[in-house]
């Protein structure tokens, strides 16, 4: 492990092991940290610079009140707790206070994210956070239950098979969602924009995360990336080459859609720009110590060879997914449709704690585009504002600046970008919703899907090829893939079920 992140491990633990007559002790014997932990603040206190006194002191007294407070509660509450009970809150509430993706993992809830991020896993497909107290919806996966049931993103989950979820917990409410394949779940769902809530009745299923998705609509080639996992780029570059050779080694340009893509590993999202950029900034991060900052420049080749691309985004593309669309936007090398994004401009660590003792996602720095704007809180704004249906249900939609605490958008420049001037002559007559008509939206047909049939538009004017009709009702098709532990612009806190 890097030897800052233990450090950072054990001054969290020194917390406790400090902390009042009682606590101090107590904590020693139940953590191997405990005294030498104790001594180290001892020797950071005799260490200090003259004047740094005060801030010691001032320590002091707030572990002691933590320790105090962990005895009233361990003594008085209305049922026995653990001390491993009072401990995990404890440390759970002081990531999340932070900001809505720094959280602590119990061992538990740590090897279920492993088992989650093996690529299959018994439950429903959805993507959930914790939204002052109610368990709200991120993304329902492709092609899960969630998805087949109709919810979406910003949906608030309040009951469990008529049972209240208030004053539940993310991870308990997670739990209770998991279960045997197989098995039917009914969750109480409260929409916005609706006045009653409604249930909806579903099957559990083992859920493959199939990462990469695949069609061709005529010679348009598309690919739909769900996430940002270990093996996305190759999984990218393998589908376009399939694809390019099914169109017999010609293709009129590519559709990208990254709608409801949560993010994933930062690492991936820059590979998959260099699979467009071929120089230049891809994104920079900027980190709390300025040796941790860093810029990642393309050094790739253009795997299209220079043809038009159109990136799909809604409320849903977040993280690592807006770093790409970000990227390709500021080089001008694709044009944006859709709806803004959902503006997370941070980094998360994965970092595991030793000894069994789970881990913690901890929020370490921001990243900025090509152009040095940070997106926190703000999302891409499409270059062709297209909505996915005639309602505008933007007010509903749950996105980064939405959440509780967030952290503030800085250090990126504030001049605001400058409108395209490269945008083909169809995107003034693109528009902005479906007509009266359009059929309500289908996963298996893609002719009800109005922004995609409004992206292959706009590839068909820029490559001077006659469009059909409609693009055929076909499925997507693609392979699995894998997912990985590490530094990441994943939107925790949120849990895959």
């Amino acid at each position: 492990m890097n030897l800052r992140y233990a450090l950072l491990l054990g001054t969290g633990f020194a917390f406790g092991a400090v902390a009042g007559p009682q606590f101090g002790p107590l904590l020693a014997q139940h953590s191997p940290f405990g005294t030498a932990l104790a001594q180290d603040v001892e020797q950071n206190a005799s260490d200090a610079k003259p004047g740094a006194k005060n801030d010691h002191d001032e320590t002091y007294r707030l572990l002691t009140l933590f320790g105090d407070v962990f005895e009233q509660v361990r003594a008085g509450y209305v049922s026995p707790v653990t001390d491993r009970e009072l401990i995990n809150n404890a440390l759970n509430g002081m990531l999340t206070g932070l900001d809505p993706h720094s959280s602590y993992m119990t061992a538990k809830q740590f090897a279920d994210m492993q088992v989650q991020t093996s690529g299959q896993f018994g439950g429903l497909g959805l993507e959930v956070t914790s939204d002052a107290g109610l368990i709200k919806v991120m993304t329902p996966m492709d092609g899960t239950p969630a998805q087949h049931a109709g919810l979406k993103t910003g949906d608030y989950i309040i009951g469990i098979n008529g049972k209240s979820l208030e004053g539940i917990d993310l991870s308990d409410a997670v739990d209770r969602m998991r279960g045997q394949p197989g098995t039917k779940i009914t969750l109480s769902i409260k929409r916005q924009g609706k006045d009653k809530p409604f249930d909806v009745t579903m099957t559990r299923e083992i859920i493959h995360i199939q990462v990469i998705r695949s069609a061709l609509y005529g010679k348009t080639a598309y690919i739909r990336v769900a996430s940002f996992d270990e093996d996305t780029e190759s999984g990218l570059r393998k589908a376009f080459e399939a694809l390019k050779k099914q169109a017999g080694g010609k293709l009129d340009g590519l559709i990208l859609d990254l709608r409801n893509n949560p993010g994933g590993l930062l690492n991936q999202a820059v590979a998959v720009c260099d699979d467009f950029i071929t120089s230049g900034a891809v994104v920079s991060t900027r980190a709390r110590n300025p040796r941790d900052s860093q810029r990642m420049d393309a050094h790739g080749t253009d795997i299209t060879d220079g043809l038009p691309v159109v990136v799909l985004i809604n409320e849903g593309s977040a993280s690592a997914s807006e770093i790409v669309a970000g990227a390709l936007q500021d080089h001008h090398r694709s044009i944006t449709l859709g709806v803004r994004s959902f503006g997370k401009g941070s980094v998360q660590t994965l970092i595991p704690l030793s000894g069994d003792n789970g881990a913690i996602r901890l929020t370490t720095a921001r990243y900025y585009t090509p152009s040095g704007r940070s997106i926190q809180g703000l999302g891409i704004v499409p270059d062709i504002k297209v909505r996915e249906t005639r309602e505008d249900d933007s007010k509903y939609m749950l996105r980064e600046g939405d959440l509780a605490h967030i952290i503030k958008n800085e250090g990126g420049t504030q001049t605001p970008p400058q409108p395209r001037t490269d945008l083909p002559p169809i995107a003034k007559t693109i528009p902005d919703a479906p007509p009266a008509n359009w059929p309500a939206f289908d996963l298996s047909k893609p002719s009800t899907d109005f922004q995609l049939q409004e992206g292959l538009k706009v590839i068909a004017a820029m490559s001077g090829h006659p469009m059909p009709a409609e693009a055929p009702d076909s499925s997507a098709k693609g392979g699995k893939q894998p997912d990985q532990q590490g530094p990441s612009t994943d939107s925790a806190p949120h849990t895959t079920h």
